[in-house]
C-alpha cells in the first residue's frame, strides 16, 4: 500500500484532491496534514472522514521536529504539497507569514523527503510566479520556460519555494515535480476569493467590489480538472520537470461577475468598482500543451458548464459557507 501525504488538505484545492485520491485509490493510504488556519475547513471532507484509507493529522509544515517525527512514523512514498498562504491581499498586509509557511515550510518538507527517501515530492505552485502578461497581446502565454517574475509577496514566496524544489532535485537528486496552475474555481472555495465572494454577496443582494475597471484577465481552471492533472503528474510526470495546468478559459473579472449575476438573476447595479489592488497583475494565460502532449491530460470543463455547476453547488450548500467569518 502506497502512503501519500497531502499537505494543506483541508483547504480548497487540497480538500478536493484528498477526496479525489481517497475515492479513486482504495489501495492507497491518504494522510491529510493541515494546520487548520482560517481558510481550512474539515467540514469539506465530511463525506470521506470514515473511509479506511483516509487519515487526518493536524500540524504545521514549518515545524521541523513535528514533520520529521511524522515522516519517521508514517514512511511516506509520495508528498503533495498544497499547504500555503494564498490570498494576495493578505500578503500585501502581512508578508511575513507567507515566507514562513510557503518558503520555510517547503524547505522543511524537502529536508524530510530527502532524509526519508520519498519516491516523489510534488510542489503545487501557481501561474502567478510568472508575473503577468499585457492585455493587448492575446498571442502571449506562460510556458514552463517563462522566467519567473512575481509581483506580490504571495507570488514571490511561491516562486522562492519553486526554486528550492528545483535546487533539491539538482543538488541532492530528490525526485521532484512542480505544477503551476491558473485560477481555480469549484466546490469548497473559501468565500474571500472572487467567484464564491460574488455568489455569496449577490445571493444576499449585497454590493460586489470589483478592483479597478474589472478588465484584468484570468484563465479559469475547474478544481476537478486540476486534481486529475496532479494525479497524472505524480504517477507519470518526469522527475525534475515543471508542468503548467490551464483551463483555456480566459475571462475578464467583470465578465465573471456579470456571468454570475445573470445566472442568479441579479442586477448589475450591485457592482461597485473600488480602488485597484497594489501591483495588480493584468493578465494570466497558461500554455498547458506540455502536459497535454506528453502526459495526455485534457481539461473536461469549459467555463460555461463549470461556473453553472459551481453556482448550483454554493446555492445547495449554504450551510457550508454561511457560517465562515471573513
Amino acid at each position: 500500500m502506497k502512503k501519500i501525504l497531502i499537505t494543506g488538505g483541508a483547504g480548497f484545492i487540497g480538500s478536493n484532491f484528498v477526496r479525489h485520491m481517497v475515492k479513486k485509490y482504495k489501495d492507497y493510504m491518504i494522510v491529510n496534514l493541515d494546520k487548520l488556519t482560517y481558510a481550512a475547513n474539515l467540514n469539506s471532507l465530511n463525506d470521506i472522514v470514515n473511509y479506511p484509507n483516509y487519515k487526518f493529522v493536524e500540524g504545521d509544515i514549518a515545524d521541523r521536529e513535528f514533520i520529521f517525527n511524522l515522516f519517521e512514523e508514517e514512511k511516506f512514498n509520495i508528498i503533495v504539497n498544497f499547504a500555503a498562504e494564498s490570498h494576495v491581499d493578505r500578503s500585501v498586509e502581512d508578508p511575513g507569514i507567507f515566507i514562513t509557511t510557503n518558503v520555510v515550510g517547503t524547505q522543511v518538507l524537502l529536508d524530510a523527503s530527502k532524509e526519508y527517501e520519498v519516491e516523489r515530492y510534488h510542489q503545487v505552485s501557481t501561474d502567478e510566479v510568472y508575473g503577468d502578461l499585457p492585455l493587448d497581446r492575446s498571442d502571449l502565454f506562460f510556458t514552463e520556460d517563462t522566467p519567473l517574475n512575481p509581483s506580490s509577496p504571495y507570488s514571490a514566496s511561491k516562486a522562492s519555494a519553486d526554486f528550492l524544489v528545483s535546487a533539491y532535485n539538482r543538488t541532492f537528486g530528490l525526485p521532484t515535480t512542480i505544477s503551476r496552475c491558473s485560477n481555480n474555481y469549484g466546490p469548497y472555495h473559501f468565500p474571500e476569493k472572487l467567484i464564491p465572494l460574488i455568489i455569496s454577496r449577490a445571493s444576499k443582494n449585497q454590493f460586489i467590489p470589483v478592483y479597478g475597471d474589472g478588465q484584468n484577465i484570468r484563465d479559469w481552471l475547474h478544481v476537478y480538472d486540476h486534481c486529475s492533472a496532479i494525479d497524472l503528474i505524480i504517477h507519470k510526470g518526469k522527475v525534475g520537470e515543471v508542468y503548467n495546468i490551464g483551463g483555456h478559459n480566459e475571462k475578464t473579472n467583470i465578465e465573471v461577475v456579470k456571468t454570475i449575476l445573470k445566472d442568479l438573476n441579479k442586477p448589475e447595479s450591485l457592482i461597485m468598482y473600488v480602488k485597484d489592488r497594489p501591483g495588480h497583475d493584468l493578465r494570466y494565460a497558461i500554455d498547458a500543451s506540455k502536459l497535454e502532449n506528453e502526459l495526455g491530460w485534457k481539461a473536461e470543463y469549459n467555463f460555461e458548464t463549470g461556473i453553472e455547476q459551481t453556482i448550483k453547488w454554493y446555492l445547495d450548500n449554504k450551510d457550508w459557507w454561511q457560517n465562515i467569518k471573513l
